[in-house]
């Protein structure tokens, strides 16, 4: 009920403002500007990121400092530091990235956002910015209208410029048109209580800006205006920084596991930055001056030495804590974990997954591979094999020999709950996909997924035919019957084993080669089985009804392990490469090779 009033609230309390003071209205539009600006420049950048930024990223993660300058420059360069922490969450959410490599890109994302405040103490507030704007509005509006998709990135940076600095301009405008006819500087608070209610105003300003870039721009231009001080404004950039793990908080509660520990790091960072910067505010002031002095800073310009400010506490941060980003990272993957929840519940497919096509394919492949583990169960149970024995070394023979009874598994039930349930949600997802930007490879490779993920549903659905007469006949008191049960059973557990071994193999070994000889298998086991029970019916050690359904059987059995073999192959495509990958047998190959086979044994 709260959460549905608040908005309102918001509203109505920003109108009378508006309506009560002309010079507050500047302000709130500068602001408005100045945000609108950083949207324009996310979709410009967006643009741009069909596959350099995410390739960058992933080459950024094999040293601590690489993560850290690319956060660094990735911020700097974009004015963008929540554009940078989507893709990472992206990224560490899809496990296309470690936890750590995150954790060490938005630390330097930390560090590349002081940026924006250099900019703004410096360039923004000494300059006519807003003369800069035009010709960016201008030639920004054409380009958006073009149908190129290039053009129109071009266009939202250039549009995304001119509004950042049409904003800085209003709001020095509206600010020093305030400081005219109301004083806040009058509410200054020395001491420790200043800088405690300070860093709480600056916490709120971000909390309602959604945007630390946004607050900085409040806190400087308010500090030139004279509005607060420069002590109180040393909390506020503080306070910004702590209000920025207010809004990851808020992203990360509809976020996966990745996305929840990502935020818990940022939050643990920014709180241990502001808490050593407010309890070594003094010191820290003092390394400002003698940092000021050396870069020939004047004592008097306390825009660019907030600039400085901000700058060394958030490098502070970093220093203190990079030595412990790899125990960090693995307290937070001990601590952060699942709770209990159903296997058709996926697992991957968040919101964050779909900012960039390399991230959405990655999480679909990774729900395949887990509606794979829920087939692999229901499959297992289906011919009255344990799951942990089917991945073990133990003998499947033996396992198959002494079987005393045959697992009751109601396939439909698990099918809908286990199965169809979560196809469904990977059919959804990569609709969701599609409807994003992307690239041909994506696309391509979604397509191929989501036929993996029906190829699976198609493998259950064989099992609800095939358990059926598993029940009926296989602890039959007839040896030939119970015989061929026992082999069409072991058939399609060496199959899961295999597959479970292919997937869980060191990418090295893994080949085409692998999955093709289980297809040879496959066919031969086949063949082998229908001549069996030729040579049973013409002896009448079955009758014709019994050897019908069998042969019925046999040919459930065939169509899962095709559509196994088949999905799982898709799963393996970025572990093969691609000349390999191409030599795959076709029907007529495999045919080909299981009849040469028989002609040599013949022989």
């Amino acid at each position: 009920m709260l959460r549905r009033l608040f908005l309102p609230l918001v509203l109505l309390v920003l109108a009378y403002a508006l309506w009560a003071s002309a010079d507050f209205m500047e302000i709130a539009a500068g602001v408005a500007l100045f945000m609108f600006g950083m949207l324009c420049l996310e979709e410009g950048f967006k643009t741009f990121t069909g596959g350099t930024l995410e390739s960058l990223l992933r080459k950024s993660t094999d040293r601590l400092w690489k993560s850290l300058s690319f956060g660094v420059v990735s911020t700097t360069a974009m004015q963008s530091s929540s554009l940078v922490s989507l893709i990472t969450v992206s990224f560490v959410s899809a496990e296309m990235i470690t936890l750590a490599a995150g954790i060490g890109i938005i630390m330097g994302a930390n560090i590349g956002t002081t940026t924006g405040a250099w900019l703004i103490a410096g360039l923004g507030l000494k300059v006519d910015i807003a003369a800069y704007a035009m010709p960016g509005l201008i030639f920004g509006m054409l380009l958006i209208m073009q149908k190129s998709k290039t053009l129109k990135g071009f266009g939202n940076l250039l549009l995304g410029f001119a509004f950042l600095f049409l904003g800085i301009h209003y709001m020095k405008e509206g600010f020093d048109a305030f400081q005219g006819n109301f004083d806040l500087s009058a509410y200054a608070l020395p001491g420790l209580m200043g800088l405690l209610v300070y860093t709480l105003v600056g916490m709120l300003i971000t909390v309602i800006m959604q945007s630390s870039h946004a607050s900085l721009l409040i806190i400087i231009t308010a500090l030139s205006a004279g509005q607060v001080t420069y002590e109180n404004a040393l909390a506020l950039a503080i306070g910004a920084n702590l209000g920025s793990t207010i809004t990851i908080i808020l992203g990360a509660l509809a976020s996966n596991l990745g996305g929840k520990r990502l935020a818990a790091s940022h939050v643990l960072f920014n709180v241990l930055t502001a808490a050593v910067a407010i309890v070594f505010i003094g010191q820290i002031a003092w390394l400002v001056d003698q940092g000021g002095f050396l870069l020939g800073i004047r004592e008097d310009d306390y825009l660019l030495k907030l600039a400085l400010f901000h700058t060394l506490f958030n490098v502070m941060g970093v220093l203190l804590l990079a030595p412990f980003v790899q125990p960090l990272s693995r307290l937070l993957i001990a601590r952060i974990t699942f709770q209990k929840q159903s296997a058709e519940t996926p697992l991957y497919l968040y919101p964050e997954a779909l900012e960039t096509p390399e991230t959405a394919v990655n999480a679909v492949r990774k729900e395949v591979r887990h509606l794979f583990d829920n087939a692999f169960g229901l499959l297992a149970h289906g011919v009255s094999m344990k799951r942990s024995v089917v991945k073990s070394e133990e003998s499947l023979s033996e396992a198959v020999k002494y079987t005393r009874k045959i697992f009751p598994v109601d396939v439909d039930d698990v099918y809908e709950d286990k199965i169809k349930s979560l196809h469904s949600d990977i059919v959804d997802f990569i609709a969701k996909a599609q409807a994003e930007e992307s690239t041909q490879k994506a696309t391509e490779e979604l397509y191929v997924l989501r036929q993996a993920s029906r190829k699976l549903v198609e493998a259950v659905k064989g099992m609800k035919h095939l358990h059926k007469n598993l029940s009926r006949y296989g602890l039959s008191t007839n040896p030939a019957v119970r015989e061929r049960y026992d082999l069409i059973r072991l058939q399609l557990a060496r199959l899961l084993r295999d597959l479970h071994r292919l997937l869980e193999a060191d990418s090295n070994d893994v080949t085409t080669l692998s999955l093709d000889a289980l297809r040879v298998s496959l066919e031969k086991s086949s063949r082998q089985l229908i001549d069996e029970l030729d040579e049973m019916i013409r002896h009448r050690r079955l009758v014709a009804r019994v050897a019908t359904s069998i042969m019925n059987d046999e040919s459930y059995v065939s169509d899962i392990s095709t559509n196994l073999i088949d999905a799982v192959h898709t799963l393996l495509l970025p572990q093969l490469d691609d000349d390999s990958s191409s030599l795959t047998l076709d029907k007529q190959e495999i045919s080909q090779l299981v009849d040469e086979g028989a002609e040599k044994t013949g022989a």
